[in-house]
């Protein structure tokens, strides 16, 4: 059975992709991550999904990016829209997906895992850059 590493931040579109990894068969390692979000309540959600789910494992790993500031997800001084904005919304992480995916490709090489999984959605991906097929597909050349 091969493994794989899944992103899991305990939202909807990544809890959806462990259940879709683990009817495929493979043996998942799920990782969150801990970059100073202000919904913290998704990590606590993560760690029971994984559970429920049947994750092998599911470890957090705690990332400074949200000190960098740029981000009404990190930054209190920012503050969330109500309604939707024109070009890069306020709630993108700089390059946070980039940030998650290298890391998710470390522990992936350390398990010896060939597949990793992501939750972003194409359809509605709030102009957010880093959810974009094109950014998918050059991520996974470089993998």
């Amino acid at each position: 059975m091969s493994k794989a590493v899944v992103l899991l931040s305990g939202g909807m579109d990544s809890s959806t992709v462990l259940a879709l990894a683990l009817s495929q068969g493979f043996r998942c390692f799920a990782l969150g991550l801990d970059y100073g979000q202000r919904h913290r309540s998704e990590l606590t959600a993560a760690k029971k999904i994984s559970a429920i789910l049947g994750a092998e494992e599911y470890r957090v790993m705690k990332i400074p990016i949200g000190t960098l500031g740029g981000s009404a997800l990190t930054d209190e001084d920012i503050k969330l829209p109500r309604q939707g904005e024109e070009g890069i919304p306020v709630t993108y992480v700089p390059a946070r997906n980039t940030v998650f995916l290298s890391l998710s490709l470390a522990w992936a090489e350390i398990l010896r895992a060939d597949t990793i999984f992501i939750g972003v959605n194409a359809v509605d991906y709030s102009g957010y850059p880093d959810c974009r097929p094109e950014f998918v597909d050059a991520f996974q050349a470089l993998a």
